[in-house]
């Protein structure tokens, strides 16, 4: 199944706005929920996030027409692709409505979803209809065993697969599989991912585990590098190395010799790559961060409701993209941390 590659609409899209490093804006990944039904530890621990803990209640979020107005915004100094996160965005009711309107704004060129696929079966059909280009699902193991422990005992890979069916028959491809790897936990997982979706267009990406927030308790020996995994799998299946389909794009990718598809490698804690990450992201209630080991945002949702114009709010946009001088991963391959960092539920990952 042949990949859709972005590219720049015209020169002056690409041109876009610059921070403090040269990195341009390009892509803006929006949280339009907090809540999940899964209770993944490195992410969202049962012990924490509990039946009697206070998400947000639906006026705080951003409406869709508040998300279509700032997405526009966004789009007009150099975004071309959007990204729906949560949470659990399937969780979000009417969520195909603020797909037909992102997709309809001039120079988005993409619109993708990352999702846990267990509501897929049931929206994958509207969502494509809406206008979502493709979905990333996540998904770190095939044993049910391993999947109940990193989902905190939520759902089943059964109905996630079938999620990913769903989506294919829709035509909501490339379909990527984000899988997070944590050493003594489900490294076993790689192998029987790869041999279930070779050769079926699937692509399975592979996530170094890594700090993000401050509640998953990260320890650097947790993480299984990159390197490690693919020195194994290069061991039993050919594979080549190959270009990145786009600057900023954030996986490493290998083609399997046999012609069988491809994997990838999501590097952030033994290969950083800030240098080149052009994302933002906007948390359900309208925060804007820089960098998704950030430990503040802007708050764009109170000017927004205080009646700012646009162009009060693309001054906002653009002063805080053009001061931004993050480069954690960078800093912690260096020796050092941040002690508090946003959660990964508050603004997608």
């Amino acid at each position: 199944m042949e990949e859709k590659v972005i590219e720049f609409r015209d020169s002056s899209q690409a041109a876009g706005i610059n921070d403090q490093f040269g990195r341009a804006l390009r892509d803006l990944r929006i949280s339009v929920m907090d809540r999940c039904n899964f209770r993944c530890p490195y992410c969202m621990p049962e012990d924490k996030y509990h039946k009697d803990f206070q998400f947000m209640g639906s006026d705080e979020r951003l409406s869709f027409d508040e998300i279509t107005r700032l997405a526009r915004l966004f789009a007009g100094i150099g975004v071309h692709k959007l990204r729906i996160t949560g949470g659990e965005p399937l969780l979000r009711a009417g969520l195909p409505d603020l797909i037909g309107d992102l997709g309809a704004i001039e120079g988005i060129d993409d619109v993708a979803l990352t999702t846990n696929g267990i509501l897929l079966p049931q929206h994958a059909a509207a969502l494509k209809a809406a206008g979502l280009d493709r979905v990333t699902v996540s998904l770190d193991s095939l044993d049910e065993k391993i999947f109940l422990t990193m989902s905190g005992g939520r759902g089943s890979k059964d109905k996630v697969l079938r999620g990913i069916s769903e989506a294919a028959e829709a035509g909501l491809t490339p379909i990527k599989i984000n899988a997070v790897i944590k050493r003594d936990m489900n490294e076993s997982a790689v192998f029987e991912l790869i041999e279930h979706f070779r050769g079926t267009g699937v692509i399975v990406r592979f996530i170094e585990y890594m700090d993000v927030g401050t509640i998953n308790h990260w320890q650097r020996s947790d993480t299984v590098p990159a390197a490690e995994l693919l020195q194994r799998i290069s061991e039993r299946w050919a594979i080549t190395p190959a270009q990145r389909n786009y600057h900023g794009e954030v996986a490493s990718r290998y083609i399997f010799d046999d012609g069988a598809g491809e994997i990838g490698f999501i590097t952030s804690v033994s290969e950083p790559f800030c240098g080149s990450c052009t994302r933002a992201r906007l948390s359900s209630d309208g925060k804007l961060y820089t960098c998704l080991f950030a430990s503040s945002g802007l708050d764009l949702r109170g000017p927004l409701r205080a009646g700012a114009s646009d162009a009060e709010l693309l001054e906002l946009l653009t002063s805080a993209w053009r001061s931004r001088t993050d480069r954690y991963s960078e800093e912690r391959a260096e020796g050092k941390d941040r002690s508090e960092k946003v959660e990964m539920y508050y603004i997608g990952g």
